[in-house]
């Protein structure tokens, strides 16, 4: 059990990583430089699925992070 909760974790932090990254934006140097508008929307579409995605994943992750540690003892 230990292994298969082990290989669902690290199919999930894959998922993660690419969700983490989609959500990226591409903004440059002048947001390093306090550059950016700070402009406030709301997410609509793909954005907001992905936003949602992105919080289920976090959520399974901590949940198989917590059972893995817990079926260790």
């Amino acid at each position: 059990m230990h292994t298969a909760l082990t290989l669902i974790q690290a199919i999930i932090s894959i998922l993660l990583i690419i969700a983490i990254l989609l959500q990226s934006r591409g903004s440059g140097l002048s947001a390093t430089f306090g550059g950016e508008g700070n402009v406030y929307r709301t997410k609509r579409g793909v954005e907001k699925m992905l936003f949602y995605a992105t919080i289920g994943l976090v959520t399974l992750f901590l949940g198989i992070s917590l059972t893995t540690i817990l079926t260790q003892r």
